[in-house]
């Protein structure tokens, strides 16, 4: 039975109404010695107990889509099947022009949000340089299959969840398709395709989307293997101009990592209530080792970086919840990185789903406006040009709160 099927939740609510009613039928009705009656009884609280906790689990689990499955949930899911030392490029010297076009059969995929707008599509991919084996989610944006885009190759935003997460939850409780679609088709926002890998590679780990060479390649997975499958099987630009990678929370770490590392794979990247150090998360592997740590911070990569990499960073965040981090990250950029912060008051909630599902929006916007311009030769046969956006004026909104951008940044 599936940990976020609707069977398993019906289940947990039979059993929670019967953990209700077996005392109140049963309670005094207990026959035998005392000992056993008061066996019973504690058995009846510890059903009643249970169910109730299960219920509760099970609903903020699908509120939040945090554990996709009983594998990872319980611990068992291990996707590395291998992990070479692929080196500093992350290519273990594979001349990846060079590797044969992978085609890929996919499925409708199933779960929250996962058939609106045109549905998500999903296939296993078994990663050829990275050594990971797991699934991939895409959706096409509205005008994909329009007869006017048949020769048109569109722009590819990579969305990560946070950690634990599940590689539907852009899909589901995000819900970036229905945000979106609808925008895309009045010109407002680029018509994107959406892709979102899974994250959760190995039992109980945050990879720290990292390359870490006996245990897992994550950053190749997600920057190397998963791009290049869409770019073999869908209508995708060629990076980095046509690429950008989103996320949240731990997501949010790994995209402005991977654009600030491989501005040669990525234009671009949105970052909510991120943060620099791996360390930050105890269960990340990438804030083991102070070698670690520094090769997948973007802070510390930004500040070596002998050549400033051409990418263009939108972080977001409340005080001690990425809005320091951001405001480092703009303190050190230099021309031709480019750093967008928007800060979000302490009132606007908590480091929630309730608070990054409303800045989906304004960060496809900004997308818009970095990618879209530079990449249209000419407006495709019917499409409607791109409308003035508003994501400029999300920042005296968001401030409008009753903390102040300026004593955050002040914090350390």
């Amino acid at each position: 039975m599936s940990l976020t099927g609707t069977p398993f939740l019906y289940t947990l609510v039979v059993l929670c109404v019967v953990a209700v009613a077996l005392p109140l039928a049963l309670w005094s009705r207990v026959g035998g010695p005392r000992i056993v009656r008061g066996a019973a009884r504690v058995l009846m609280v510890l059903f009643a107990q249970g169910t109730a906790v299960a219920l509760v689990f099970t609903l903020v689990n699908n509120s939040n889509q945090l554990y996709d499955n009983w594998g990872d949930l319980l611990g068992t899911s291990d996707h590395v099947h291998e992990a070479a030392d692929l080196g500093a490029s992350g290519t273990g010297g594979i001349a990846l022009e060079k590797l044969p076009r992978l085609r890929q059969t996919f499925k409708q995929a199933k779960g929250p949000g996962m058939r609106t707008e045109g549905g998500v599509l999903v296939t296993h991919l078994k990663g050829r340089v990275s050594g990971v084996h797991a699934e991939v989610n895409v959706w096409l944006p509205p005008q994909y299959h329009q007869p006017a885009y048949r020769n048109h190759r569109f722009p590819v935003v990579e969305v990560l969840p946070g950690y634990p997460g599940s590689s539907k939850a852009w899909y589901g409780t995000m819900d970036a398709p229905q945000q979106l679609a609808p925008l895309m088709r009045s010109g407002q926002i680029e018509p994107f395709i959406i892709v979102s890998p899974r994250t959760t590679l190995l039992p109980g780990k945050d990879t720290g989307c990292a390359n870490i060479p006996g245990k897992v390649n994550a950053d190749s997975w997600l920057s190397i293997d998963v791009p290049k499958m869409v770019r073999d099987n869908f209508r995708a630009q060629a990076a980095p101009d046509g690429w950008a990678v989103a996320g949240y929370s731990a997501g949010a770490h790994c995209a402005a990592k991977l654009a600030v590392a491989h501005p040669d794979r990525y234009r671009a990247a949105v970052s909510m209530s991120g943060y620099n150090d791996p360390a930050a998360v105890p269960q990340s592997l990438a804030g083991r080792s102070p070698a670690l740590r520094a090769a997948n911070n973007p802070y510390e990569l930004l500040k070596d970086s002998r050549v400033p990499p051409r990418v263009a960073l939108y972080l977001s965040g409340q005080p001690n919840d990425g809005y320091e981090a951001a405001m480092a990250l703009r303190r050190i950029a230099k021309a031709p990185t480019t750093v967008n912060v928007v800060f979000v008051p302490t009132d606007a909630g908590g480091h929630t789903m309730a608070l990054w599902k409303p800045q989906v929006v304004p960060a496809f916007r900004w997308l818009s406006e970095v990618m879209g311009d530079e990449h249209r030769t000419g407006t495709a046969p019917g499409t409607t040009p791109l409308a003035p956006s508003t994501a400029g004026s999300r920042h005296a909104e968001l401030a409008s709160g009753t903390a102040s951008p300026a004593d955050a940044a002040r914090r350390p």
